[in-house]
């Protein structure tokens, strides 16, 4: 039974063989041999290796030689049209492609980037990857992802692991831990390009990609006081993060525009900025204990925003009857809550794409630039049911 199978594999093999050398091989001699030899047909197997073309096989094809090849595949000035039409006519025959591996060595580039954020399942950061990811990979580079946990730690052991692998450059955006700056200075001063997006650190001079967070958090503010809701609470991320200092200043803007004051029993902070589920329970036991129990809430940070809805829920306070919310998210089914969440979107996408294109501005320029860009989003309002207007207020 097991020689059936073994004999219809050599028929196969010999008809191909056949095919191609069939002047340098005897038919009848073949066909016994391979009728005999049980093993004959692995050893053709083996035999049978892919060989990639290469440069010298184009060069041999047109008679040239291998570094007008490569001149002509690399478009330099010095070749003529109609030799790089006939180079790369020829590649496309033999199907060439460029070695990575030549490439990386003869460069010095391994053709990959690092990308580190605090978490890849918060909805933001997720999209900013797929940017990121589709930008760089638009221009032949591969991306390598480390989550940091909003730890200092982490971060500093992911940027060891990232230069170890002789990235050609970095996009990060920093934890929440992160105060000591020492690891980041030092990448940079040893020359590997560095670009910050969201949470960027202004100390050290390159590009950065970031929202207009006051913007984006004066107008959720504002529509909440719109709609009739005085005694506005904030919960927001990290203190030690600039993002949060900036839209906390947002809030107070509105809240100061329509003659109110801040209180800062209103203030709280979720250090994780909602990575812990446990934070948004906490402070939104916190403000329904106070004596003045606010009647709406905004929200800085992405998870924290579906976090909060999710604990007025479990304590049974009905949005927007009881206490409205808006605030920072990026979620995919905001408006498949119930209520559907009034959100400020981040243009998540557009900004990887953005901060991965001058990271290889960077990374492929021939001088040192002195001159950055600080590249700054507009937020977009989603307006939905759970700010909806004040139920007292829109009697009145």
């Amino acid at each position: 039974m097991q020689t059936f199978p073994r004999f219809f594999l050599l028929s196969k093999l010999l008809f191909f063989e056949l095919s191609l050398f069939q002047k340098r091989e005897d038919f009848t001699y073949f066909i016994t041999v391979s009728l005999f030899t049980p093993y004959l047909g692995d050893q053709i197997l083996a035999n049978m290796k892919f060989e990639a073309a290469t440069i010298k096989d184009i060069a041999k094809t047109l008679n040239i030689s291998t570094s007008t090849v490569s001149r002509a595949l690399n478009d330099h000035y010095a070749i003529s049209p109609e030799t790089k039409k006939l180079v790369l006519a020829c590649a496309e025959k033999l199907n060439y492609h460029p070695n990575p591996a030549a490439l990386s060595l003869r460069e010095r580039k391994t053709l990959s980037i690092g990308v580190v954020v605090c978490e890849i399942a918060n909805s933001f950061f997720s999209q900013i990857i797929n940017g990121i990811e589709s930008l760089a990979s638009e221009k032949g580079y591969n991306v390598i992802i480390s989550q940091t946990h909003e730890s200092y730690v982490r971060e500093v052991a992911d940027l060891d692991f990232l230069s170890s692998r002789s990235i050609d450059g970095l996009l990060i955006s920093i934890s929440a831990e992160t105060k000591n700056l020492d690891h980041l200075k030092e990448l940079h001063k040893m020359g590997l390009p560095i670009v910050f997006f969201d949470r960027i650190v202004p100390d050290i001079k390159t590009h950065s990609v970031v929202l207009d967070n006051f913007k984006g958090a004066y107008d959720a503010t504002k529509l909440l006081l719109q709609n009739g809701y005085t005694k506005i609470a904030a919960v927001a991320g990290s203190k030690f993060l600039p993002i949060t200092n900036e839209r906390l200043a947002g809030y107070v803007e509105a809240l100061r525009c329509h003659n109110l004051q801040p209180d800062n029993d209103y203030i709280k902070y979720c250090f994780y900025g909602g990575m812990k589920i446990s934070e948004a329970e906490d402070v939104i036991n916190e403000l329904l204990n106070l004596p003045h129990r606010p009647d709406a809430i905004f929200v800085t940070m992405d998870k924290l925003t579906t976090g909060c809805l999710t604990s007025l829920y479990n304590r049974g306070i009905i949005v927007p009857d009881d206490l409205a919310i808006a605030g920072f998210s990026n979620s995919d089914i905001a408006h498949l809550l119930r209520p559907s969440l009034t959100t400020v979107r981040q243009p998540a996408l557009e900004m990887g794409r953005v901060a991965a294109e001058l990271l290889l501005q960077l990374i492929t320029s021939k001088r040192q630039l002195t001159e950055f860009q600080k590249r700054v989003f507009a937020p977009e309002l989603i307006i939905r049911d759970s700010s909806g207007v004040k139920k007292a207020y829109e009697i009145q």
